[in-house]
This record gives structure tokens, sequence and C-alpha cells, in this order.
């Protein structure tokens, strides 16, 4: 039971936590200074470097362990995800600086510009968790108190059911785009009919603060008493790989495409790690 009221209140404080700098501050910062991360992807064009979005921008890291703000605005992007092959596109979801929420975006020119693309249904929404479907990149999920789902590349919204549990994560199957996990308070739940149902999966009945579709098809996330566990989509079975996080609850989860190995994560406090060993050890990013 402390193990789980420590996840829900981790999970719970970086939802509403402020920012540890402001945009009056210098642009490009040492990645350990950067605060408040609610999504990363790995840069398509250079797999060693990881996009951030935060509560006040997006940001670059680069190899000497800075990272540069790159979108020309520092809004708060509350959701966060790369489309799954152009890597120019991003989508995002969250408030801008003046107030309100922001709809449904998209960046077509590597997170610097964004446009809202559609309000959401019932809109503007603010989804604070939000998924692409490699399988077919015309369908994304978000949450706002309902899921809704686009099969047009957010251009329209419906919203297709309630949530089966208090959700911090979504994450689309790679080769079904109808098949979507959900990282929930009672665990790692998946719906194989474009999420109007769930059925449990993986370890039950324990929050699960992050799932994550990798490329090459395997299924990750972090589970209370159980830490970082993976599924590859072909068997029924979750795996563990390391529980060896000591009070870190890993809450945001990217894979290099390019190398299955390469695994990137942030903690309950903004902590960027990478790992180089298919997740069994993790150091700071940079």
């Amino acid at each position: 039971m402390k193990n789980r009221t420590t996840l829900l209140l981790a999970i719970a404080a970086v939802a509403v936590a402020g920012s540890g700098w402001s945009s009056s501050q210098a642009q490009s910062m040492p990645i350990a200074e950067v605060s408040h991360i609610h999504g990363i992807a790995v840069n398509l064009s250079d797999p060693s470097q990881l996009y951030l979005a935060t509560h006040d921008g997006v940001f670059l890291t680069s190899a000497d362990g800075t990272a540069e703000q790159v979108s020309s605005n520092t809004d708060d992007y509350m959701s966060f995800t790369s489309h799954p092959s152009d890597a120019n596109t991003f989508f995002a979801s969250g408030h801008p600086k003046t107030g309100g929420n922001s709809g449904f975006l998209v960046s077509r020119d590597r997170a610097r510009s964004w446009e809202q693309v559609s309000p959401g249904f019932n809109g503007p929404v603010d989804f604070h968790a939000m998924t692409v479907s490699p399988a077919d990149p015309n369908v994304l999920y978000g949450l706002y108190g309902e899921i809704q789902t686009s099969a047009d590349g957010g251009k329209t919204w419906e919203v297709v059911g309630a949530p089966p549990a208090d959700i911090y994560g979504l994450a689309a199957s790679v080769s079904d785009p109808q098949m979507v996990y959900a990282a929930t308070g009672q665990g790692v739940m998946v719906s194989r009919d474009g999420a109007k149902t769930w059925e449990p999966s993986g370890p039950a009945g324990q929050p699960a603060s992050f799932v994550k579709a990798a490329p090459d098809g395997t299924v990750y996330a972090f589970v209370v008493g159980s830490g970082l566990v993976h599924l590859a989509e072909a068997t029924s079975d979750w795996e563990p790989i390391t529980d060896r996080f000591g009070d870190r609850v890993l809450i945001h989860f990217a894979a290099d495409p390019s190398n299955p190995d390469n695994l990137f994560a942030v903690t309950q406090h903004s902590e960027v790690i990478v790992s180089a060993d298919g997740g069994k050890s993790w150091k700071p990013l940079g």
C-alpha cells in the first residue's frame, strides 16, 4: 500500500507542479536543469538526441550534455508524441501561456512552430495522455476526461468511452491501430477495439506509471512492485527487466528505433536517464 500511495502521489505532483525555471532564463542549459518534463521522443534524424516537452516549451538534447529550446514559444505541452516515421512531425496538447486549453496541435518543422488542427471533441481539449498508432498514423487516442479518438490525423475527434481507471499514459500497438494500452492506477490494461472495452494486461492490481510500445513491437511499463517490465506483442507474458530504481518512478519512456537496446526515461523528479543494455542498467543522460 505504501508503494502504491507513493507512486500515485508522485504522478499527481508531476501533473500539477510548476516549472523549475522561467522563460526569462537562458534557453540552453544542462539537461539536469530542465524540469517538469511531460513527454519525450527520440530524434529520428539523430537517435542520440531526445526531445523534451515541458511546462515551458520543447527542448532538444545534445551530446555535450545540454538541452536547447527548439519551440518558438514557452507554452505548456502536457502531452507530446512524435510521428512514428516522419522526423519533422510531432503532436501535442496542453496550455498556451495566455491561458486556457490548446486543443490538438501539430508541428511539421521539428517542434519549432505549432498549429491547432482541431479543438478536439467538446474542446478545446487538454489531452494529458495521447498516442499515435504506428500501424496507421492517422489514428490517434487522447485522454480528456473521457477517451477520444481520431481516424483522420487529428482533424476530427469522437468520444469512444470512459477510461478503465485513472490513466497515466496511453500507448498504441505498432501492429494494430485498434489495439491500445493504458497505464492505470490498477495496472496495465489493453483494448483491442479502439478503446471501447478494456481488460487487464500484465501484473494486475498495482499502479503502472507509464506504458510505451517501442518501434520493434516490445511494450514497456513501470509497475509498482515489479519495476520496469516488458512484453513482446507476440506473447501475453510480461517479463521483469529491473527493479533497481530505489524511490524513483519512471513516468516517461522512449526507445531508439535504430537500436532497441538504447532506451530513455524520465523519473518523477525530471531526471533524464538512459540505458544502453535494454533497460538493465541506467545512468543520467549527458
